[in-house]
C-alpha cells in the first residue's frame, strides 16, 4: 500500500505526493474518493488484473489465428 498526500488541485488533476520521498504524481481528479480535498491523506493500492491480462492475451491470439 502506498501513502499519498493530496497537495493541491490543478484543473482536473490532483497533485499527490507519494510515500516518504514525496514523489509527485498528477492524478485525474475524477478518480479520487468523494469528499477528498487538499491536505487529505490517501491510501493507494495497485495490483495486477490477471483476468484482464488473460482476456487480452486470448484476444490477441485469436486475431493472429484468423
Amino acid at each position: 500500500m502506498i501513502s499519498a498526500y493530496l497537495d493541491r488541485f490543478e484543473g482536473n488533476l490532483a497533485v499527490l505526493l507519494l510515500g516518504d520521498e514525496e514523489k509527485k504524481l498528477n492524478f485525474p481528479r475524477q478518480f479520487l474518493p468523494e469528499g477528498a480535498g487538499e491536505g487529505d491523506y490517501l491510501k493507494l493500492e495497485i495490483e495486477l488484473d490477471e483476468d484482464a491480462r488473460e482476456r487480452a492475451e486470448e484476444e490477441a491470439l485469436a486475431l493472429l489465428q484468423d
